[in-house]
């Protein structure tokens, strides 16, 4: 069943921050850090919290850092483990931390029916469509059609940050493997990754992190 609001824990220094509107509406998780070495969605989800983010209807549901001993080792994988972002559905059994995270999350989002997941990444390489893999400045999702969610924000995010280095654009590049695939394909609901560039300076790239995040609740009616 749904959890119910406040600060629940996966792990002692997992928390996932549950937040829920007076008013009925769609849920929404965003999650930052699965891979570690990719900490301006965890820095950005960080600060929104600090600033008070709370959803205007349904639920919102807030893990800013999913896999912490990656995120300080400041590595893709923790030392001597797996790729967390390749380990769903997980399994509860399994002698790998990453495979029993996976499997209690993935329950988690079967529990809570979400309309939307979105996962915070980064890239080394900017997005370039000749360039293959590229994803920095990208809202990424791997199904057809494209969400209207990922146009409308792409358009948002394009006014917001008009340089053309900052550039935003969608990428259909769908990875069967990848936590959010798997997720969509058990719930049906939209997941996008965002991938902003490393080469910006890192407050940049909250500031870009909180954006998108702000404008995604937004769209799907939670914000």
């Amino acid at each position: 069943m749904p959890l119910p609001p406040g600060i629940h824990h996966f792990s002692p220094t997992l928390p996932l921050h549950v937040l829920e509107a007076s008013s009925p509406g769609p849920t929404a998780i965003v999650q930052a850090c699965i891979h570690g070495d990719e900490v301006a969605g965890a820095h950005a989800l960080f600060e929104l919290l600090e600033e008070g983010l709370a959803p205007a209807r349904g639920r919102l549901i807030v893990v800013p850092v999913m896999n912490p001993p990656a995120y300080r080792a400041r590595q893709r994988a923790a030392p001597g483990g797996l790729d967390l972002n390749r380990c769903f559905p997980g399994d509860a059994d399994a002698p790998e931390r990453e495979r029993r995270l996976a499997r209690r999350f993935m329950d988690l989002v079967l529990d809570e029916q979400p309309a939307l997941v979105a996962t915070l990444h980064e890239s080394q390489k900017r997005y370039d469509p000749n360039r293959v893999p590229s994803f920095g400045q990208t809202l990424v999702y791997g199904v057809k059609p494209m969400p209207d969610t990922v146009a409308r924000v792409v358009d948002q995010l394009n006014a917001r940050f008009p340089s053309d280095e900052e550039h935003w654009a969608p990428l259909y590049y769908p990875v069967a493997t990848s936590s959010t695939e798997v997720i969509v394909d058990a719930v049906g609901c939209i997941g996008i990754c965002v991938e902003t560039w490393m080469g910006f300076d890192e407050a940049h790239r909250i500031a870009m992190q909180k954006a998108v995040v702000a404008l995604l609740l937004a769209d799907v009616g939670v914000l």
